[in-house]
């Protein structure tokens, strides 16, 4: 909304700073900071409320150190962090953008679903909360929602692979970007590095490759955002891994949405993506104001109001940055916390039916219980997993190059 007011101000009476407000680099500054004084000065406020609503977080004794010290605490968190990652884009973005739209919708629908989940827990007393089928009719849901708009909106085009290349000579000649409607997407540490997903199935190609995207996106979207709700297990984990995550995006984003960048890095430009930075710097702000109140010890734990919302918004802003097959890369924390339940659960099974007992890969899974079972503090295993992380970022970036 400042954008909009901003922009007239500057072109009607030309305000003095208001073409300041042109620059994206300074509107995802302004949202960064926005975003963390939201979480830091309301996160005190809504803590406060929920100790005296009594939305404290039930504890099921997994016998792990320090865990029944935590019973009590205020949950259902994920309301801050989803209104300093709102109020920054409504008030910085254009909200004409179909990226912020997409956003949007993923954000207040995922996050519909993750407070249902720990309302029922909290007021209903129901330590199951949402049963696991709606979650993924909501998941699924959201997927079909972006899957379809990204294929169909005919906003949604790269430049044109000639046009990029040719782009400092098209600039000065001011001749009219040249797009294109396509389902590429980008294959990390590969020369030639961008997949056709109608070219998977030949068959299909043609009027069903609308088909192949949208299962590809759904895919994407349930399970980023299931990885997400798993990490969260111990004070800052899902948090700080997500801000790690959040502000690697940002940069792709960022530099594909610049045709000069793009071109020098031979990447592909695509147009109105800039605008992702916004709500990408609105999101890393936001997971670092709530982890003033979220590091151990915590003081407010998240819920899957934010852990659901949180995964969704990574996925959805990595299929609109074309890097969705660098997620087990960049995301490979909520990987593996996710194979290890996976491993976990499978092996147990198998060894049941062939034993008559299950057996353990893990001590506990997720793999964060694990090492607190190995009496590791959980401070620092998060600690540990944040600079794995920053590893597989700082790894995810050099994919811009390492061809």
């Amino acid at each position: 909304m400042l954008y909009y007011l901003f922009t007239y101000l500057d072109k009607a009476i030309d305000f003095p700073g208001a073409g300041v407000f042109q620059y994206i680099s300074f509107r995802a500054g302004a949202a960064a900071v926005l975003s963390l004084l939201i979480t830091i000065i309301f996160g005190k406020n809504l803590i406060a409320y929920l100790r005296k609503k009594q939305v404290g977080e039930s504890i099921r004794d997994l016998g792990l150190e320090g865990q029944m010290q935590k019973k009590g605490t205020p949950t259902m968190g994920g309301l801050i962090i989803l209104a300093a990652i709102l109020v920054p884009t409504l008030l910085l973005a254009k909200l004409d953008n179909v990226y912020i739209i997409l956003l949007l919708v993923t954000t207040l629908v995922l996050g519909f679903i993750g407070f249902l989940d720990d309302y029922i827990k909290v007021f209903r007393k129901n330590k199951e909360g949402l049963a696991g089928r709606f979650k993924i009719v909501g998941q699924v849901s959201v997927g079909l929602i972006v899957g379809l708009t990204l294929y169909f909106n005919e906003n949604v085009v790269i430049a044109e692979p000639l046009f990029v290349q040719q782009q400092p000579e098209a600039i000065q000649k001011h001749e009219p970007l040249k797009t294109m409607k396509s389902t590429t997407t980008t294959v990390p540490f590969v020369k030639n590095n961008e997949l056709d997903y109608s070219r998977i199935f030949p068959f299909l190609e043609g009027q069903y490759t609308w088909v192949i995207y949208a299962l590809v996106v759904v895919l994407v979207v349930t399970a980023v955002s299931n990885g997400a709700n798993i990490t969260d297990g111990i004070d800052g984990l899902a948090a700080g891994t997500s801000a790690i995550i959040a502000l690697t995006l940002a940069i792709f984003a960022y530099l594909s949405g610049r045709v000069d960048f793009s071109s020098y890095l031979n990447i592909m430009y695509i147009p109105n993506l800039g605008e992702l930075v916004i709500f990408c710097t609105a999101f890393v702000g936001a997971c670092l104001g709530f982890l003033w109140y979220n590091a151990f010890p915590a003081q407010v734990f998240m819920g899957d109001t934010g852990s659901l919302s949180m995964g969704g918004i990574i996925a959805v802003v990595a299929l609109a940055v074309r890097k969705e097959l660098m997620i087990p890369l960049l995301c490979g924390i909520f990987l593996i916390e996710n194979l290890s339940v996976v491993m976990q659960v499978s092996y147990f099974k198998y060894t049941k039916r062939k034993y008559g007992e299950g057996r353990r890969i893990f001590l506990m899974s997720p793999l964060h219980h694990h090492y607190q079972k190995k009496n590791i503090h959980e401070s620092k295993i998060v600690t540990r997993f944040w600079i794995i992380g920053i590893l597989l970022a700082i790894l995810s970036l050099a994919t811009l190059k390492l061809r």
